[in-house]
């Protein structure tokens, strides 16, 4: 797999409050980005794997979702994690 357990780590204690705080709603956005990233990378070579395509909207969907229950709960914090992310432009 392309993410194992040290990789899942470092993302934690980056991200999260340690290295195995996988519950924030941080340490999530961030696990989710990086997997994003890798299948989007997957697809740009092979456009027609649909069921990949499908994967990568819903985890998207989770992603986009995550960031709205952030942003409503501690705008603080939804600014901080998409300022480190550069989610936004």
């Amino acid at each position: 797999m392309y993410l194992n357990k040290t990789q899942r780590a470092e993302i934690y204690s980056q991200y999260g409050q340690n290295a195995q705080d996988s519950g924030t709603a941080e340490s999530q956005i961030a696990q989710f980005s990086f997997r994003i990233a890798h299948l989007t990378e997957h697809l740009k070579k092979n456009k027609k794997d649909f069921s990949t395509q499908l994967s990568l909207v819903k985890m998207v969907g989770k992603r986009r979702d995550l960031l709205n229950y952030l942003k409503q709960i501690d705008i603080a914090r939804y600014r901080a994690i998409v300022e480190k992310l550069n989610l936004r432009r």
